[in-house]
């Protein structure tokens, strides 16, 4: 599939997005002096800690990427940052954008749209998430392997961008099955307890009530949260393969005597952040050995 690198910084060429994937692409690749990056991350809430393992970085604020909206979030930096983990060239987002920001959901195209611009082999998706389940609490990694979208809405509404892809877009495997199979062997070799399950995506800022939650786990959620899903679905519909990571900071609000908050997720994150950072260079340095082996 030929993707569309170049166009007027004021259009995507879909109505209502501001910024082109292929200006926002060519920025950042002159910034890094020309670095490919293989391997692109997005970084959750309390989680962007992982971008300063990048050595011989170069971080550019999303104000001054075209078309790129500011985090208003704490624990979202709001950079994107091209640099070299454990033996490969990492494309980085410190910190996402929600809709609960007020954002449409069509903002959620540019940034994983400029991934694909830049050449990305496979984008790694990392959030902070409420645990539906008790074996899997606080501090614990979720791999996501199939979302329900409780958002009610998704990026692709509108008028296609044939350029990108197909009209109609199968989620079937929209968690690459392969991808997940290596980060559950890392893990395991990390001596990492690697949790899997269904991520529920909801469109917050509000925290759930208990009646919510215990419908969620009917309806076949094991963790709940406020992001990740636009970005697969675009991601697939560009054609990228994803991984999805949750760092379980919180039992679901019923579940625990402890008041559930963004200051318990940020701390919960904090706590999470230790076993991803392993994982999550294991998994870059996985890619590496890809092509020291000629893979």
């Amino acid at each position: 599939m030929s993707l569309p690198i170049t166009g007027d910084p004021g259009s995507s060429g879909d109505p209502g997005v501001a910024g082109d994937p292929g200006v926002a692409a060519a920025l950042i690749r002159a910034r890094a002096a020309g670095r490919t990056p293989r391997l692109g991350i997005v970084l959750g809430s309390g989680l962007g800690g992982l971008a300063d393992l990048l050595e011989d970085a170069v971080a550019i604020p999303y104000a001054e990427i075209p078309g790129f909206p500011t985090s208003t979030v704490a624990g979202h930096a709001g950079r994107f940052l091209v640099g070299e983990l454990d033996g490969v060239t990492v494309g980085c987002m410190q910190g996402r954008f929600h809709l609960y920001e007020g954002h449409r959901p069509a903002v959620i195209k540019l940034p994983i749209r400029t991934f694909a611009a830049l050449g990305v082999e496979a984008l790694l998706l990392t959030n902070a998430a409420g645990s539906l389940r008790a074996e899997a609490g606080p501090g614990s990694l979720m791999l996501i392997t199939d979302h329900l979208n409780f958002m009610w809405t998704n990026p692709l509404i509108g008028p296609n961008d044939d350029a990108w892809g197909e009209r109609f877009v199968g989620l079937e495997d929209a968690y690459d099955p392969a991808l997940r199979s290596r980060l559950l062997e890392l893990a395991a070799g990390l001596g990492i307890r690697l949790h899997e399950g269904v991520y529920g995506a909801l469109l917050g800022p509000l925290f759930e009530t208990p009646a919510e939650i215990r419908a969620y786990r009917v309806l076949g959620a094991d963790a709940v949260g406020m992001s990740t899903v636009p970005e697969v679905i675009v991601a697939r519909h560009a054609g990228l393969r994803v991984a999805a990571i949750s760092a379980i900071t919180n039992l679901a609000v019923g579940m625990s005597d402890v008041p559930v908050d963004h200051e318990q997720t940020l701390r919960g994150a904090a706590i999470a952040a230790a076993d991803l950072t392993r994982l999550v260079r294991a998994f870059a340095g996985s890619f590496a050995a890809e092509r020291g082996s000629g893979g």
